[in-house]
């Protein structure tokens, strides 16, 4: 019997994401670059669950929206990443 974890689904991720996105008005390209990036690739990925976010994205997408990181990866942490221990 097989112990291994999958990965959760960043899905939901991507979801909070394009949600934020849209209530901000902005276009995928704009909220790119008012997060810095020069291109909306990466974002676009990220909303489509094709790839995970940084740390780094997550803790600015915080302080530029003054949303919580626990907000937006609430769910992941739910789905199996353990808690650091302290």
């Amino acid at each position: 019997m097989s112990t291994k974890r999958s990965r959760p689904s960043i899905s939901r991720f991507g979801e909070k994401l394009r949600t934020l996105r849209l209530q901000q008005g902005m276009t995928l390209q704009q909220f790119a670059e008012s997060l810095g990036y020069s291109a909306h690739g990466y974002l676009s990925e990220l909303e489509t669950g094709k790839k995970s976010p940084s740390v780094e994205l997550v803790i600015n997408i915080s302080r530029i929206y003054h949303v919580t990181t626990d907000e937006l990866l609430k769910d992941e942490l739910e789905l199996g990443y353990p808690a650091a221990k302290r």
